[in-house]
């Protein structure tokens, strides 16, 4: 058995009879218990491009779902290469495709951007709450 000293600003100070080693295990296990119920989330990452073919599509779209019911955020670039840039409606439309058929795993949090040779859109998952 340890003397604890519980509230040392209070007056008097408040002091315990307690076995400490059985205490911190305690405090350690309920840490664990919180830890293992909490997810965080990662940001993943989606290379296109506007001339993509159905099949490759399809793969990058089971990615994509994979990715959003694990809980994570994901970041589809759309990279334009060339005389690329000059199609630009293109890349949104595929972009605005995947948004589509991810609608009831996530949401996109803003409308698809442009930065350099690069457009993006950031999917967000759906929580499912109970």
């Amino acid at each position: 058995m340890d003397l604890v000293e519980i509230a040392p600003t209070g007056k008097p100070p408040v002091c315990r009879i307690m076995d400490y080693s059985k205490y911190k295990y305690d405090q350690e296990k309920k840490e664990r218990r919180i830890k293992k119920n909490q997810h965080v989330t990662h940001l993943k990452q989606i290379r296109l491009k506007p001339h993509i073919g159905d099949s490759d599509y399809q793969i990058k779209l089971k990615k994509v779902l994979t990715f959003l019911e694990d809980k994570d955020k994901v970041k589809i670039n759309m990279f334009f290469r060339g005389r690329e840039m000059a199609h630009k409606e293109l890349g949104r439309e595929i972009l605005e495709r995947m948004v589509s058929d991810t609608a009831e795993h996530g949401k996109p949090e803003k409308a698809p951007s442009m930065e350099g040779r690069v457009m993006y859109i950031l999917l967000t998952p759906i929580s499912k709450k109970p």
